[in-house]
């Protein structure tokens, strides 16, 4: 018996020491679309995957079906948002990343992203860490393909 609690001594502070490096939920301020809009956007948030360039999914703070976050430093999903400023003129600034269009603007850490010509508005915010930032919009771009429809294709 002697000799199987020390083992146990050793390992609680290991297992302790582990669970406080693990990151938290990531703060992300919800958005208030319309009911019609939370809906199709709670489906398109839960059809994401459970990875992003190696990123496992996260929590986040407040908890909310219109959110979530990948990796860490997180990249941050948001759907419901409003159209960024500037995107009326996006025209010439849509691109497309494997069949979706997106309106890029820069940010002091990266860059946001927002799905352009769809009916829902879905925002990903990457940090410089994931550059080139447009590479992590290959993995989402399935399920944003099956649950937000097009309106006016990427030109």
């Amino acid at each position: 018996m002697r000799r199987s609690l020390p083992a146990l001594g050793l390992s609680l502070p290991l297992l302790l020491g582990a669970a406080a490096c693990s990151p938290g939920p990531v703060g992300i301020a919800v958005p208030s679309p319309a009911p019609e809009v939370a809906t199709a956007c709670a489906a398109l948030i839960s059809a994401l995957p459970d990875r992003i360039t190696e990123g496992e999914r996260r929590k986040t703070d407040p908890v909310s079906p219109l959110t979530t976050a990948y990796g860490d430093p997180p990249i941050e999903l948001t759907c419901g948002v409003s159209p960024p400023v500037g995107m009326t003129e996006a025209a010439s600034q849509c691109f497309e990343v494997n069949g979706v269009g997106w309106f890029a603007q820069e940010a002091p850490n990266g860059v946001i992203f927002t799905t352009i010509g769809r009916k829902l508005y879905l925002e990903m915010a990457v940090p410089n860490a994931y550059s080139p930032e447009a590479n992590v919009l290959t993995d989402v771009a399935d399920p944003i393909k099956t649950h937000n429809p097009v309106i006016t294709p990427c030109t």
